[in-house]
């Protein structure tokens, strides 16, 4: 871990964060900061969301409401479950993560890992010949046919419910438990009041594919199971994270109301208005949602006593795609799926741009390099923090105020 908390561009960085500014009218008897955080999908990017956590701990920022999806569901999870709300949790999750080999993830065949390798390793020079692509081709698409994902998913899962259970969370009751206990000395600085109502909110997004429904958990958990409250928290973001055929759709089975021709929780929650069926299928979240920065909104406007602050992975639709041939017109299609929802809320609500850092991590790396080396995993972490600086720099949390209340 002291490759990423010790190195010199994080700790150049740690000197320059502003001392004593203001983020948010919410703070604790340590006189800790408090935002809600909406962190964006993007594979083992992921690490970029720690770096760009790590930076905000350390300017005595805390997260009070955390949403994500896909890995950003991963680093929320962890977040959310390594401590109570008032703890630092980043360093926790850079010592699960420089204990874990990321590859294992890559939990199909071998010859299965072989071919995703090289397939990665194209961008260094590797070269296929016609005789390689027909033979591997064949063995995907074979393997996709059966199981509709060339990885189980099966050691994230794992991995995951284990770090949780190390930290005394076996279930969402658990979770739920663990985030009702507020930071002693809550109060809004802006008007001396002492703070008891604050509310830390959850939420995961998912897509599932059986109903087409944008699925927020544990929002909608009772959907989807019987007593919800006894469900690994894992089972929610291993949902989230289900990125299409390179891993099995994740698959819930013995659905509550299963074939009852309508049921109101369904309609109420999802607006699906027909049959429940018996067992439903999720892919990644990020087909529907990857950045919901929307979810913490307040719909009946006013000025927030805190922010909803944003980490983002990706590029902002900086070039257009190629639709000349159908690989091309395939990739920009799921690619319009996966932003234009999230792209719309900040069109209507363009406040919303101050509070979001783009650290654009897939410029340079590989979202499913799972066999990253540790030194680009480093400058993944310190392109997050490096951003993460130049955010709180720049944020001006009067003046988004006076935007807020001016919308």
């Amino acid at each position: 871990m002291a490759n990423f908390t010790n190195n010199e561009t994080i700790l150049s960085i740690l000197d320059k964060i502003p001392p004593g500014k203001r983020y948010s009218d919410v703070e604790d008897g340590n006189g800790n900061q408090y935002v809600d955080l909406v962190q964006e999908g993007g594979g083992v990017l992921g690490i970029a969301l720690v770096g760009y956590t790590y930076v905000l701990e350390k300017a005595g920022i805390r997260f009070c409401s955390l949403a994500g999806t896909s890995a950003g569901a991963i680093n929320t999870m962890m977040m959310a479950g390594l401590g109570e709300i008032k703890e630092t949790k980043s360093e926790k999750i850079l010592d699960i993560l420089s204990n874990k080999n990321l590859y294992d993830f890559v939990d199909g065949d071998k010859a299965v890992k072989k071919i995703i390798d090289k397939v990665i390793n194209k961008e260094k020079g590797a070269k296929f010949s016609l005789l390689w692509k027909i033979r591997n081709g064949l063995k995907i698409f074979k393997i996709l046919k059966k199981k509709l994902g060339i990885n189980p998913g099966n050691d994230f899962e794992t991995w995951i419910t284990d770090e949780l259970e190390k930290a005394g969370i076996s279930s969402m009751l658990d979770l739920e438990n663990k985030r009702k206990k507020l930071p002693q000395g809550l109060k809004n600085v802006n008007t001396g009041e002492d703070i008891n109502n604050m509310v830390a909110k959850l939420a995961i997004i998912t897509s599932d594919i059986s109903t087409h429904t944008k699925t927020e958990f544990p929002k909608m958990s009772k959907l989807y199971w019987e007593n919800p409250n006894s469900v690994s928290p894992a089972k929610l973001v291993r949902a989230s994270m289900s990125i299409p055929f390179f891993f099995e759709p994740f698959e819930i089975e013995n659905i509550p109301n299963a074939k009852k021709p309508q049921d109101e929780s369904w309609y109420k929650l999802a607006r699906y208005n027909g049959p429940v069926p018996s067992k439903i299928k999720f892919v990644d979240g990020g087909m529907l949602s990857n950045f919901p920065i929307n979810v913490f909104h307040r719909e009946d406007g006013g000025v927030p006593r805190m922010p909803t602050f944003g980490a983002r992975l990706s590029t902002y639709r900086e070039n257009f795609s190629k639709t000349d041939g159908l690989l091309g017109i395939s990739g920009a299609m799921i690619s319009t799926m996966r932003q234009i929802y999230d792209y719309d809320f900040l069109l209507k609500n363009p406040d919303y741009s101050r509070l979001i850092c783009r650290i654009d991590a897939d410029g340079k790396f590989n979202w499913l390099d799972f066999n990253m080396s540790e030194e680009d995993q480093v400058n993944l972490f310190n392109a997050g923090a490096q951003k993460a600086l130049e955010f709180l720099i720049g944020f001006d949390w009067e003046a988004y105020k006076v935007v807020r209340a001016e919308n």
